[in-house]
């Protein structure tokens, strides 16, 4: 019986995973701090995100690193040049492929 549900709903039906870009949200507040300092900031810069991307990366290192989002390279989310110190032209998060979930940090 489909009780109010159209009948075919329980055949054929599959679960399929979030779309890209769709990812958990952040119950225990882990990256608070990180999203607050970015939120600020785009608030401070009229929504204009280039002057923040340095803080993007670093909520989005720390969502990768609690397992809120799959890690995935800066170059494919659009930050590989920022953060980059002008001294040693690398960042310590270059690469959140090569991190692991241990070093939460």
């Amino acid at each position: 019986m489909s009780f109010g549900r159209p009948p075919s709903i329980n055949s054929g039906f599959k679960v399929s995973p979030p779309d890209r870009g769709s990812f958990p949200l952040d119950h225990y507040a882990e990256c608070k701090e990180q999203m607050m300092l970015y939120m600020n900031c785009l608030k401070s810069n009229s929504s204009t995100s280039t002057a923040c991307q340095d803080l993007s990366k670093e909520y989005l290192h720390c969502r990768m690193n609690r397992g809120l989002m799959q890690k995935e390279d800066w170059e494919s989310l659009g930050l590989a040049n920022a953060g980059k110190s002008a001294a040693s032209g690398k960042d310590s998060r270059d690469n959140p492929m090569s991190s692991s979930p241990a070093s939460n940090s």
